[in-house]
């Protein structure tokens, strides 16, 4: 099976580290993983997306073509990337965001990621870490050992308690109902 996923926002939200930190954390569990990025010339502020994609078998090709997952943090980067979903792609997106037309509202999360990572961890740079351990939970990819493992790889020294409570944080966004209508298996 082949999992395309897109995770979208803003230059410097932290997008692409969040897509990388999956496919580490796919790598760490046994699986097939490979990440790419893209972004404007305007690293900090413009709109970003990275991509990630899963399997259990090689991946001979590369690149995306319909996303199954879409995360996004900012209103132009879900108006922009919810247009050539799967047509059972879940989407994922900042609460303070509105769907556009195109995306079925049952096929949706609506996360108050941005919030979370300002008034419960502390600080709104861990929105990338909330959003992995909200994607997590919802898709159920990792278990905590992997997860952990790719999300270590990736932070400074010294703040590995802050990430662990944004990755907490976000896994605790997404209930478990919730997280039995997108489980994914790979």
């Amino acid at each position: 099976m082949r999992y395309e996923m897109r995770f979208s926002g803003s230059g410097g939200q932290g997008v692409i580290l969040a897509s990388v930190i999956v496919a580490e954390a796919a790598v760490a569990a046994g699986l097939e993983a490979v990440q790419s990025q893209a972004y404007g010339p305007e690293a900090r502020g413009g709109l970003c997306r990275a991509e990630t994609i899963l399997s259990r078998e090689k991946i001979w090709y590369t690149k995306v073509i319909r996303p199954s997952f879409l995360l996004a943090l900012t209103q132009d980067s879900l108006d922009k990337y919810a247009q050539n979903l799967a047509p059972d792609a879940m989407v994922m997106a900042d609460a303070g965001l509105s769907l556009p037309a195109c995306v079925d509202p049952a096929r949706a999360l609506m996360l108050p990621i941005l919030a979370t990572a300002r008034d419960k961890v502390g600080k709104v740079m861990t929105a990338n870490i909330v959003a992995v351990g909200a994607v997590n939970k919802a898709l159920g990819l990792f278990d905590e050992a992997a997860l952990t493992e790719g999300v270590r790889r990736h932070i400074p020294a010294g703040t590995e308690e802050l990430n662990w409570k944004a990755l907490a944080e976000g896994a605790a966004l997404v209930t478990d109902e919730q997280a039995a209508l997108f489980r994914r298996s790979l």
